[in-house]
């Protein structure tokens, strides 16, 4: 048997995966960590903080991730310059206009009785903006495929603040105001490594064009819907219940919710090597490639699914002692994981229904199918807590949440180009067997 040398891996896919793994492998580490030297308290709050600059990203990144990646990635030097000054000059704008917002309610704060609003307020600010320089570079490597440089990154960001962390829970100092602190150090650090090594390419700040400027906007104002979509179902149950159950109801809620990595992991990776591919193929023209892409990227990741989502279901009891440490044994959080993996089975066609719409030039769709998630996810969740009093209430808006997105933007999908849930099943079967035959034929050789 030949033996198989790092050459071997040297793809975008590869890359972008060990990226993903990387990234999820020391968030898990860090929530292990925390779980163990934090009481659930103080984790739902952290986790409510989050959800809140989670938001404030999904907002910054779904509105120029898709647009960075569409009007930058095989584009001249000349016009490249230009994208990303106007690019530049977004991001700069929209965290102002963030941290704005943030200061209206830092000024009202004396009105403001939740301990986790209060928090998430002071912190909020400071916080977005040291990731500013980080998120721009983490665009513009995914619309050169650099995955090497995104690898690098991630190691910087998560490894420096997971060493910190274990530092200080061996030193008793794992604090909630400690870790705030950590988050917004480590932010500072990778951003400025980013920039005194030039992948930010903030020089092409001055490149920008008002043509330009206003074409992105056009685009992101809608394409946000996108990232939007992927963060909605669990920021908008945060919030539920934070303000309705309690933070330390959150803590067991967020259990399952980091779990779900396991499929988070693969998806984020094909999604980014999946996304810039149908990008290079809409700029030439070339359709039947965007549905190709779109469809195999889809139906592989569903069969690679199936047996993941098998063994976590026998296993959830264990993943959540392991994870969330002795104390969260016999909560609802296995079983809420088990229904989460359950669902994961549409994840990746409801993630590339939207990533092709947004290529497709379709943003608007994609807000829409923003709006149809709420509808479906807050009655569901208020009227769960109202009969059952408990954290199921919540849970069980997840499936309603999902089906609603999923044929939301399947149906406006097909308005577009030919593509069916049919196709997608056939064209995973085939592919994935193809994927097999070629990996056994190169571990026979």
């Amino acid at each position: 048997m030949k033996l198989i040398t790092l050459s071997n891996f040297k793809n975008k896919h590869f890359l972008a995966l060990v990226g993903n793994v990387v990234i999820s492998g020391f968030s898990v580490l860090t929530i292990a960590v925390l779980y163990r030297g934090l009481t659930k308290s103080d984790i739902g709050t952290w986790f409510f903080f989050l959800t809140i600059l989670g938001l404030a990203d999904a907002i910054r990144n779904g509105f120029l991730t898709t647009a960075t990646v569409k009007y930058y990635a095989g584009t001249t030097v000349e016009r490249g310059a230009e994208v990303l000054g106007s690019v530049w000059y977004l991001a700069i704008a929209l965290t102002v206009g963030m941290c704005l917002i943030n200061a209206g309610f830092f000024i009202a704060i004396g009105w403001i009785k939740n301990p986790e609003l209060i928090i998430a307020i002071k912190w909020f600010g400071i916080t977005f903006v040291s990731s500013l320089f980080y998120s721009v570079t983490f665009w513009i490597l995914i619309a050169e495929e650099d995955y090497l440089k995104i690898l690098w990154l991630r190691l910087i960001n998560s490894g420096s603040m997971i060493v910190i962390i274990i530092i200080l829970t061996i030193l008793k100092m794992a604090t909630l105001s400690n870790l705030l602190l950590v988050n917004f150090l480590t932010n500072c650090f990778t951003s400025l490594f980013a920039l005194v090594f030039g992948y930010t390419k903030i020089k092409s700040f001055l490149k920008r064009k008002q043509e330009s400027i206003k074409e992105i906007a056009n685009f992101g104002k809608y394409s946000l819907g996108t990232n939007m979509s992927s963060n909605l179902l669990s920021s908008i149950n945060t919030f539920v219940i934070t303000f309705m159950l309690g933070p330390a109801v959150l803590a067991v809620y967020n259990l399952p919710q980091r779990l779900m990595e396991i499929v988070e992991i693969p998806l984020r990776s094909f999604v980014g090597t999946g996304m810039s591919a149908m990008a290079i193929a809409y700029n030439n023209n070339n359709m039947y490639h965007l549905k190709f892409v779109s469809k195999k990227y889809a139906g592989v990741l569903m069969f690679a699914f199936i047996p993941i989502i098998i063994i976590a279901f026998f296993t959830a009891d264990i993943a959540v002692g392991l994870l969330g440490g002795g104390k969260y044994a016999g909560t609802e959080a296995a079983n809420i994981f088990r229904m989460l993996m359950f669902c994961s089975i549409l994840y990746p066609i409801d993630r590339f229904n939207g990533v092709t719409l947004d290529i497709l030039q379709q943003q608007k769709v994609n807000f829409y199918k923003v709006l149809v998630m709420i509808a479906a996810n807050l009655p569901i969740a208020f009227i769960g807590i109202f009969l059952f009093k408990n954290i199921w209430g919540v849970a069980i808006a997840t499936p309603a949440t999902l089906l609603a997105g999923l044929l939301f933007g399947y149906y406006h999908l097909r308005k577009h180009m030919e593509y069916s849930f049919k196709e997608i099943i056939i064209t995973g079967y085939v592919e994935s067997l193809e994927i097999i035959r070629k990996t056994l034929a190169k571990l026979k050789k």
